[in-house]
């Protein structure tokens, strides 16, 4: 390998390290005061009424944890990026423009998947009307988001309309490829929204994504995004040291689509739609019994599971909040391992 690779390749694996660290501090010192704030303003959760009877002590938890990674990622990022730029003295070490508006576009879909997030976040914690945003009102903010994102990755030169599937190969789809991609975006920001429901659950799954991704970052040289994963992780890290059971903030729809929008923006930058949903399985998984369970209940009028997402379900049936979580998260590693099997051997 030449040694200009190798010095690149250790550069990114320190910086990596040092976005993770970063973000992991600023997350965890965020929370020492975000929390006394939130109980200050009175901005606690109402838990749903439907909802398993043992989460109704919850009620008041404070909203809008989701702060503590939103602020430490993308400050995490600037640093390391800056850092990066500062340590590189031969060019060709150095991060390209593309990719750093690449970056910049994943970062800016988050963050305005945030804002979605905040405004049902503010309804519910201000107001106390538990349902927040209408869906509809949601739906229609998620589709010019997203639109957008895709417009400008399609600017910034991601014009290829194929999906890959492995063993097969490629599947032109042509001008059908946007309207489907739109909505497959949305559908997975809302499964990592709807995984948030159990205490540390969400924040630990989505650190395993991002470790899965990191990994698939590094084989494909999409280094500025390797920063984007390891701040993230990081991030999430560090709002787990309050969130983990019992939960003493909740990240609320700020956070949790904000990491829809993140999980989103990873995934799709490598234009490997299908490594996206088997790394991503388990939020796929969430939606998926939301949605065959409205189904089955609206057509034979039978329920599949106890209670949806598939996370109540098992706590419904004696999992306890820390057993939901590492089984979880055993499950997205696992995947992310096959995932980046796949890539390796036969995407690469």
């Amino acid at each position: 390998m030449p040694l200009k690779i190798l010095a690149s390749c250790s550069m990114v694996y320190w910086l990596n390290l040092l976005a993770a660290a970063i973000a992991f501090a600023l997350a965890a010192a965020i929370g020492k005061v975000l929390i006394p704030m939130m109980h200050r303003l009175h901005f606690g959760a109402t838990i749903y009424e439907k909802g398993p009877k043992w989460q109704e002590k919850k009620n008041g938890t404070p909203l809008m944890g989701g702060f503590m990674f939103i602020i430490a990622a993308p400050l995490s990022i600037a640093i390391c990026y800056a850092v990066w730029q500062g340590m590189v003295r031969d060019v060709t070490l150095a991060p390209d423009r593309t990719g750093l508006q690449r970056l910049l576009a994943g970062v800016m879909f988050a963050i305005l998947n945030a804002v979605i997030g905040f405004i049902d976040d503010f309804i519910k914690g201000v107001k106390h009307q538990n349902l927040g945003l209408r869906a509809k009102q949601k739906m229609v903010m998620q589709l010019c988001l997203t639109a957008a994102f895709m417009y400008v990755l399609f600017m910034l030169g991601d014009t290829s309309t194929a999906i890959s599937f492995p063993f097969i190969g490629k599947l032109e789809l042509g001008i059908l490829y946007y309207p489907l991609m739109i909505l497959y975006l949305i559908f997975l920001t809302n499964a990592v929204n709807l995984t948030d429901g159990v205490d540390g659950l969400c924040g630990t799954v989505t650190v395993v994504f991002c470790v899965s991704y990191l990994m698939i970052f590094s084989s494909m040289g999409l280094h500025e995004y390797s920063l984007f994963a390891s701040a993230l992780a990081g991030g999430c890290m560090g709002f787990l040291v309050w969130n983990l059971n019992p939960a003493k903030i909740f990240m609320g729809d700020t956070g949790s689509m904000f990491l829809g929008g993140a999980v989103c923006a990873m995934g799709f930058i490598t234009h490997e739609h299908l490594l996206l949903a088997l790394v991503g399985i388990i939020y796929v998984c969430e939606a998926l019994s939301v949605v065959l369970q409205v189904i089955s209940f609206k057509t034979t009028g039978k329920r599949i599971f106890k209670m949806s997402p598939i996370h109540h379900h098992f706590e419904m049936c004696g999992f306890s909040e820390y057993k939901i979580v590492i089984t979880f998260s055993a499950v997205g590693l696992i995947c992310g391992i096959i995932a980046n099997v796949i890539y390796n051997v036969y995407l690469k």
